[in-house]
C-alpha cells in the first residue's frame, strides 16, 4: 500500500503495525529512497560481476591476488585512526536484534554488541522494523521489557554497538522505490542511519556497522560511496562512520588490503567470519572434482586454508593500523550436564586463546554467558592493554597457494552425513517460523552454519570423492532416504518450526542439479 505520506515513488507493501511509524518517517523513507537512486544501478553491476567470476571459477579459473592493485597492497599507507569507542573489542558479541536479546548483549560485559540484521535474524517484516524500534530505543536507554514475570533493562554500563545490515544481494521487497524493491543493505543501514546517526555522535559514540558478504574491493567502494552520501546529507563530518567489514568469502580473502584501502577513512578493520567462509570456499568450487571437504566438524580454524587466512588477516590489519576481530566458536553454555559444559567451556577458551595468542584484538561469542570466558583469555595475553595493533606479525607469509589449500578431504562419515541433514532442517524451519538464531545439538546455528551444512551434502552428492568412510558413494537417493528419519529426530526434540516444509526446502536444494547461492534467497520469498 501508499501511505498518504510516503513520498514520491516509495511505495510500502506491508501492513504499519502499531509503532511502525515511529521508523517509516516520511524523512527517512525518502532517505532511503535517495539512497537507492543513487546506488542501486551499481548494486546491480555489481552482482552482474559476481555472478560473471562465478562462471569463470566453475570453468576452472583459481583466485589469485590482482595484479591491477598491487600498488595498494605494496603502499606504506594506515587506516584514518580510530573513535576511543572502538580501541577496545576484546569480546564482541553477537545476536538477533529482539528486545531481550539486544538488553541482555549490552548488559552482558562485552565491550562492543553487534546488533544481527542478517545471518541471525530472519528478515520478516514484523522483525526488520521491530529490531529498528528496538535499537532506538537501547540508543537511547529507554529499552525496557516485562517477560514471565522478569524486568529487562540496560545497566549502568553498556557494551559499544555496531549493527550488521543486510548483504549487498538481499532485498527488501516490502519496499519499493519507482516500482523496484530496495535493497536490503540500504533499507537497515538508512533506517538505522536516519534516525540514529546524530543521537549516537551526541552520546560520545558513532554510527558503526559491520558489512557482511562482500566479495570484492568494488563492493567495499559502493559502501563507502554510501557513507560519503549519507553523511553529507544529514550534515555530519565525514568519517563519523566506521565499519568493520567480514571477510567472509574466500575471493574477499585476495583483496583484504584493497578492501581496507577503500574503506580507510570509515574503516574500523576486518573480522574472519569463519563459518561462511567455509561455505564461500565450497560454493565457489562446487564443481571442481579436486576439491571435496570432509565432515563440517572436521573444518576448523587449525586446517591449512582456515590457518592461512586467520594468518593474513591479522597481519594485514595491523600493517594498517587496523584492528583485527577474531570469528565466532559455535559453542554455547549446556545446562544440566556439567562434563559437557565443561568440554564446551574449554572449546571456547581455546579458540580465544589461539587468537589471542596470535595476536588477533578481540573474537567474538554468541552468548552472554561466554563473555567472561573470553574475556580472561584476552586479558591474558593483553593485560589492560586495549588492543595489540602494534603486533605486526612479519613473520607470516601466505600466498595463494596457502590459501587454496583444501584439507582435509577426509573423514566424510554417516553421522556427518546426518548432522548436516539434521540442522539443515532444524534450522530451516525455525527460520521459516521467525528465529534466525537457534541453538542445535549444544551449537549455535545461524544462516551460514545452515549454509554449510546444505552445501556440503550437495557437492557430496556431486564430486567423485564425496564417498563415505565404509565405502558408500553419498548420493541424492541416500539422502533423500536419510531426511525422513533426521526430520522425524528434530521433531521429537519438541522444537517449534515449519519442519516439513524445511525438509522439502532441503531435499530440493541438497539434490537439485543446479546450486542455488544463498539458502535465504528462495527462502525470503516464503516470508511474510
Amino acid at each position: 500500500m501508499t501511505t498518504p505520506s510516503a513520498p514520491q515513488g516509495v511505495t510500502l507493501n506491508a501492513p504499519l503495525q502499531p509503532g511502525f511509524d515511529r521508523i517509516l518517517t516520511p524523512d527517512a523513507l525518502a532517505f532511503v529512497a535517495q539512497l537507492h537512486r543513487a546506488f542501486e544501478p551499481r548494486r546491480q553491476a555489481l552482482l552482474a560481476a559476481r555472478a560473471a567470476r562465478t562462471a569463470r571459477l566453475d570453468a576452472g579459473e583459481k583466485p589469485d591476488f590482482l595484479a591491477e592493485t598491487r600498488a595498494v597492497r605494496e603502499g606504506d599507507w594506515k587506516i584514518a585512526p580510530l573513535p576511543q569507542a572502538l580501541q577496545r573489542r576484546r569480546v564482541e558479541i553477537t545476536g538477533p536484534v529482539d528486545r531481550k536479546m539486544i538488553i541482555n548483549a549490552l548488559n552482558s560485559g562485552a565491550d562492543s554488541y553487534m546488533a544481527d540484521f542478517e545471518d541471525a535474524n530472519t528478515p520478516n517484516w514484523a522483525n526488520q522494523i521491530e529490531g529498528q524500534i528496538n535499537l532506538f530505543d537501547a540508543i537511547r536507554r529507554t529499552i525496557h521489557l516485562e517477560q514471565n514475570g522478569k524486568t529487562y533493562a540496560l545497566g549502568d554500563t553498556i557494551a559499544t554497538l555496531q549493527v550488521r545490515p543486510r548483504g549487498w544481494h538481499l532485498d527488501e521487497k516490502h519496499l519499493l522505490v519507482d516500482g523496484q524493491r530496495v535493497s536490503g543493505s540500504l533499507f537497515d543501514f538508512g533506517l538505522f542511519f536516519f534516525h540514529n546517526a546524530r543521537e549516537l555522535i551526541a552520546r560520545g559514540a558513532g554510527p558503526y556497522f559491520y558489512l557482511p558478504k562482500m566479495e570484492s574491493h568494488l563492493e567495499a567502494r559502493l559502501w563507502n560511496e554510501v557513507f560519503v552520501l549519507a553523511q553529507n546529507t544529514l550534515g555530519l563530518p565525514q568519517g563519523s562512520i566506521k565499519a568493520t567489514v567480514l571477510v567472509e568469502t574466500i575471493l574477499a580473502a585476495f583483496e583484504m588490503d584493497e578492501i581496507l584501502f577503500e574503506l580507510r577513512e570509515h574503516s574500523a578493520g576486518l573480522n574472519a567470519g569463519r563459518w561462511d567462509y567455509i561455505f564461500s570456499a565450497i560454493k565457489k568450487f562446487k564443481v571442481d572434482h579436486d576439491f571435496c571437504l570432509a565432515d563440517r566438524s572436521q573444518i576448523t580454524m587449525t586446517v591449512p586454508f582456515m590457518r592461512a587466512y586467520a594468518l593474513l588477516l591479522l597481519k594485514t590489519c595491523h600493517k594498517r593500523g587496523a584492528p583485527a576481530i577474531g570469528g565466532m566458536s559455535a559453542l554455547i553454555p549446556i545446562k544440566n550436564d556439567a562434563e559437557k559444559n565443561a568440554k564446551a567451556m574449554e572449546g571456547i577458551r581455546m579458540d580465544k586463546r589461539r587468537d589471542a595468542t596470535d595476536g588477533y584484538d578481540g573474537g567474538w561469542v554468541a552468548h552472554p554467558g561466554l563473555v567472561s570466558v573470553a574475556m580472561e583469555e584476552f586479558v591474558a595475553v593483553l593485560g589492560d592493554a586495549p588492543n595489540q595493533i602494534g603486533k605486526t606479525r612479519d613473520d607470516v607469509n601466505v600466498g595463494a597457494a596457502d590459501l587454496l589449500d583444501f584439507r582435509p578431504e577426509a573423514p566424510i562419515t554417516e553421522a556427518g552425513l546426518r548432522n548436516n541433514i539434521n540442522v539443515g532442517i532444524h534450522y530451516l524451519g525455525a527460520w521459516l517460523a521467525g528465529s534466525g538464531a537457534v541453538p542445535i545439538h549444544n551449537l549455535m546455528e545461524d544462516a551460514a552454519t545452515a549454509e554449510i551444512s546444505r552445501s556440503q551434502v550437495w557437492q557430496w552428492i556431486q564430486s567423485p570423492k564425496g564417498v563415505l568412510s565404509d565405502g558408500r558413494k553419498v548420493t541424492a537417493d541416500l539422502v533423500r532416504a536419510i531426511i525422513p528419519e533426521e526430520l522425524a529426530k528434530v521433531k521429537a526434540t519438541g522444537a517449534t518450526g515449519q519442519f516439513d516444509k524445511a525438509a522439502q526446502i532441503f531435499e530440493q536444494m541438497a539434490t537439485s542439479a543446479t546450486f542455488t547461492d544463498f539458502l535465504t534467497l528462495p527462502l525470503y520469498e516464503e516470508l511474510s
